[in-house]
C-alpha cells in the first residue's frame, strides 16, 4: 500500500480511522507515528513520510475524528466527537500505535505531532509514556494563559445561543484571521501557514483544508491545550524520555516560538534531561510546507536517526 492509498483501522472509539502506512527503506530505524493538525489530513505528509522513509523509518499516519477521509456517527466534518471529543481523539491515536508495535513489535516508536497534532502527541505521552520511545511536539501552543480561558467563555456564549455542531463565529477571528493579519500583504487567507505561495496555494485548493472547526472542537482543542499545560502530568514522565521541540520564528499560532520555548523551559525546570529545541528563522507554523522545509527534515530525521539508535541499544 502507498502512501496516496488509505486502509480503514476500526477503534474502540467506534471510528473507521483513515490510516496511511509508508514502509522503511535500507536500513531500518524504528517508527514514527504522525499526528497532523486542524483543518487539513494526513496525506499533506507524503513527502515527509517519503524522507523519513529513506532514512529508516516506517511511517504511520491517520486522519483524526471529524477531519480528512476517516468517519464516525458522532464525528461529522469539523467535530471530534458529540461528547469526550479529546478522550476519543486519543483512543484513536492509541489503536494507531497499537497497529504499528503490533506490526513491528521490535522497534523504537516516536510520536510525531504539528500544532493540533502536537497537542495530541503530548497528551498521548501522558497516558501513555509506556509505549513510545521518544516525542516531537511541533508548533504547538500549551501557554493560551487568561487569553484561552477568555475564549473558552466565548464557546461556551455560542454553545448556549448557537449549539456544538455550528462553525464558530469567533474564534476564528481570534485565531486564523488574526494571524494572517501578522503577514504583511497576504495574497490568501491562509499566508501564515508558510512563505511558500504554492504550498499556501495547495492548501487553498484542497477541499478537505481550509474549513472552520464546530464549536464542539475547539472546546476539545482548549481541553488538550489546558491539559498539556499542567506540570504535575509533564512531572509524571521519565525524565529520560527524549522530546524534539520545534517552531518557528515567524509562527503567529505560537506567539512567534515562544509557548514552543515556554514548553522547553518547563520541562528543562522539572528536570528532564533529553530536550532538543530549535526555533527556525523567518519560519511561519508548517514548517515542513516551509522555504527551508529540507533543512527542516533533515536535523529532525537526524534527530530521529540518533534517538532511535539510543532506544535500541
Amino acid at each position: 500500500m502507498s502512501f496516496d492509498d488509505t486502509d480503514v483501522l476500526t477503534t474502540s472509539t467506534g471510528a473507521a480511522l483513515a490510516i496511511r502506512h509508508m514502509p522503511a527503506k535500507g536500513q531500518v530505524r524504528g517508527i514514527i507515528q504522525i499526528n497532523h493538525g486542524v483543518a487539513e489530513h494526513s496525506l499533506r505528509y507524503k513527502r515527509f513520510a517519503g524522507f523519513l522513509s529513506e532514512h529508516g523509518f516506517h511511517i504511520y499516519a491517520h486522519d483524526h475524528r471529524g477531519h480528512g477521509l476517516t468517519r464516525a456517527q458522532d464525528a461529522p466534518a469539523g467535530r471530534f466527537a458529540a461528547k469526550d471529543g479529546m478522550d476519543a481523539v486519543l483512543r484513536d491515536v492509541d489503536a494507531v500505535n497499537n497497529e504499528a508495535r503490533l506490526r513491528y513489535p521490535d522497534l523504537p516508536l516516536i510520536i510525531f505531532g504539528h500544532s493540533l497534532g502536537g497537542l495530541v502527541a503530548l497528551n498521548y505521552v501522558f497516558k501513555h509514556q509506556e509505549k513510545v520511545d521518544a516525542a516531537a511536539v511541533w508548533n504547538a501552543n500549551f501557554s493560551a494563559g487568561m487569553l484561552g480561558r477568555f475564549a473558552q467563555c466565548l464557546l461556551l456564549a455560542e454553545r448556549m445561543f448557537l449549539g456544538s455542531d455550528v462553525p464558530s463565529m469567533l474564534l476564528p477571528k481570534l485565531t486564523f484571521q488574526e494571524w494572517n493579519r501578522s503577514v504583511a500583504n497576504p495574497r490568501t487567507d491562509f499566508d501564515w501557514l508558510s512563505r511558500d505561495s504554492a504550498e499556501v496555494d495547495l492548501y487553498v485548493k484542497d477541499p478537505l483544508c481550509g474549513w472552520s472547526p464546530t464549536v464542539s472542537m475547539w472546546r476539545d482543542t482548549f481541553d488538550l491545550v489546558f491539559t498539556g499545560a499542567k506540570d504535575s502530568l509533564l512531572s509524571k514522565l521519565r525524565r529520560n524520555l527524549p522530546f524534539n521541540l520545534v517552531g518557528g520564528a515567524k509562527d503567529p499560532a505560537t506567539a512567534q516560538g515562544t509557548s514552543v520555548n515556554h514548553l522547553d523551559h518547563r520541562m528543562r525546570k522539572l528536570g528532564f534531561i533529553d530536550v532538543t529545541t530549535k526555533i527556525y528563522p523567518d519560519t511561519r507554523h508548517e514548517g515542513l510546507n516551509e522555504i527551508n522545509r529540507e533543512l527542516i527534515m533533515s536535523e529532525f530525521a537526524n534527530w530521529a536517526i540518533r534517538t532511535a539508535s539510543k532506544a535500541s541499544r
